[in-house]
């Protein structure tokens, strides 16, 4: 911390080595402790937290006696070392003996406790978010966050990245969620949106010839508000020129595991890659926790020879937990999870020291079948690929199982290019600038459902922290994806002519990629929310307390705004 009039070090920077010196701090007051012989103030900033003493014979006893929590002080006087070490402090052998003091201001009490551990709830945290902001738990996850994306522009500035500022007033266009619109004053009945991310305006930047880009960048979507989603949001958006997809993947996984070894000292492996296929097929999910070993299997042509009625004519899946037990309380949650979830059937088998019982022991020998020790199988008949997932995730969730590892980070690859609704009715499974797999261009008219994309996800612990693909970079090509979507070459004009447009003067081969900022800071911090690692969230409601937004417009601005839109 740099020297001012007001200080000469950091609360949290004094060690053994300035023993002796005279020195100023300043900060607030987190505690006063009066012993009678002395009286201690623990004095905190940024950096840490100092404790102060006064003997009773000076003439700083009454004065530090008289300070109140969150008063902002000046001490001054000469560092000493602490008869009674701290261990648990980086400052814990060493104290300041204070020799003048100044308040520089006074604190009202404060609604909560100014501690990691805090008495206050959720709501009156957020409403006073400045207080809560003076917490050192989340000081030091806002300082984690400015590390990591300093570390980030480090990485990428030196492999040609061009750090480019986009526009936050651009055109709506259809990316998966609502705009946040802002009427425009100067054409009445027009209107600007917020981006949900600055894609098109990354692949024009390509075609411009910038070759690589990256933006910590501002995003915005109209959608509710969950744990991990805020609507406004910030993510790390980049793109590349003349690359495929590989050198894509190999470029961002040196990103995270430069990002994971610099910020918080853990080396990462190569991260396995799953197709969009497997994973669904062995996890039910395509953001796999690959934290857990155990995974599913289909063993439908197995289960038809069996004598289980509702196995006939079904698809069914195995899984085996190592080392655990299921009670029946347990087990009639994961059948809800399995049943809410699509699910035609759920049924357990379990092992203790080779006694076995299983809900299906009336159909089946069940002291023949292959178990691989003490543990719980599952058999789950379904069609919906998801309930694997659920009934999976249901398992870690109420057994409390550990995870195996800390971290698991993996790629996953090849992804459906389009989708279908309970219609029929297409729609892009990422977003409708995706470039589909060289091997499949001939089924997107004949048989888009088949068409797998260019597209890659980067999952850590479960959680989508990346997403990205190649993108069309012919105009031939674009239109036949927005035909498929049930485009017309008019209507496509209309939302993406600019696009087309400059796709037909050179566009390189190119495609890039966006990381959650958010989401991952909540990941390496351990934090519970999104909320804990921004300095200003919205609630679950969308609301800012601390602000009171969002709020009624004074009633001559809404009849000015109400005079464009009629216009």
């Amino acid at each position: 911390m740099e020297a001012t009039s007001y200080r000469t070090h950091g609360c949290g920077a004094l060690r053994l080595s300035e023993v002796g010196q005279r020195v100023r701090v300043a900060g607030w007051v987190r505690r006063v402790r009066d012993l009678g012989r002395f009286v201690f103030v623990d004095l905190r900033d940024r950096s840490g937290l100092l404790q102060l003493v006064a003997l009773e014979e000076s003439p700083m006893y009454a004065k530090l006696r008289e300070l109140g929590r969150e008063w902002v002080i000046q001490a001054e006087g000469i560092l000493r070392r602490r008869e009674s070490p701290n261990p648990t402090l980086p400052t814990g052998e060493v104290e300041l003996l204070v020799e003048e003091v100044r308040v520089l201001n006074h604190s009202a009490v404060p609604p909560f406790l100014i501690e990691d551990e805090t008495d206050g709830q959720e709501e009156l945290r957020l409403r006073y978010r400045y207080l809560d902001l003076r917490r050192p738990i989340q000081q030091r996850r806002l300082e984690l966050r400015a590390r990591m994306i300093s570390i980030i522009r480090s990485y990428l500035s030196q492999r040609y990245f061009l750090e480019v500022e986009t526009p936050m007033l651009i055109r709506s266009t259809p990316e998966g969620a609502r705009d946040f619109v802002v009427p425009s004053r100067l054409k009445p009945g027009t209107f600007y949106a917020l981006p949900q991310s600055p894609q098109l305006l990354k692949q024009l930047l390509m075609v411009a010839g910038y070759d690589r880009y990256f933006q910590i960048a501002r995003c915005f979507r109209d959608e509710d508000y969950r744990g991990d989603r805020q609507a406004e949001f910030t993510q790390l958006d980049c793109e590349m020129s003349f690359v495929t997809r590989e050198e894509v993947l190999e470029t961002f996984e040196g990103l995270v595991k430069t990002v994971f070894s610099e910020l918080i000292g853990v080396q990462l492996p190569d991260f396995p890659r799953l197709t969009y296929a497997e994973a669904m097929r062995w996890y039910g999910s395509d953001k796999p926790d690959l934290r857990y070993s155990f995974r599913w299997e289909e063993v439908s042509e197995w289960a038809r020879q069996q004598p289980v009625p509702f196995w006939k004519d079904k698809a069914t899946f195995w899984l085996w937990v190592p080392q655990v037990k299921a009670s029946r309380k347990i087990q009639d949650t994961l059948q809800t999870i399995a049943k809410d979830n699509g699910a035609s059937s759920i049924a357990f088998i379990q092992q203790e020291r080779g006694h076995r019982t299983s809900s299906l022991s009336k159909f089946l020998s069940i002291e023949e079948l292959p178990l691989p020790g003490d543990g719980m199988g599952i058999w789950l008949t379904t069609e919906k690929l998801s309930a694997l997932g659920a009934v999976r995730q249901g398992i870690i969730q109420h057994l409390n199982i550990p995870p195996e590892t800390p971290w698991a980070v993996l790629w996953v690859i090849d992804f459906p290019l389009f989708e279908a609704d309970d219609n029929g009715r297409l729609s892009a499974a990422h977003h409708p600038f995706v470039h589909p797999h060289p091997e499949d261009l001939h089924l997107i008219e004949e048989a888009p459902l088949s068409v797998r994309a260019l597209a890659y996800d980067l999952v850590v612990n479960g959680n989508e922290l990346m997403s990205g693909s190649l993108r069309c970079h012919t105009p031939e090509l674009q239109m036949r994806v927005f035909r498929a979507l049930g485009l017309s070459e008019a209507e496509a004009k209309e939302k993406f002519g600019f696009l087309l447009e400059a796709l037909s003067y050179g566009a390189p081969p190119h495609g890039g990629c966006a990381f959650g900022i958010d989401r991952w800071v909540m990941l390496m911090a351990g934090a519970q929310s999104l909320r804990e690692v921004i300095a200003f969230p919205k609630t679950a409601s969308g609301a800012d307390l601390m602000l009171g937004a969002p709020a009624p417009l004074e009633p001559e601005q809404k009849a000015e705004i109400l005079s464009w839109l009629s216009e």
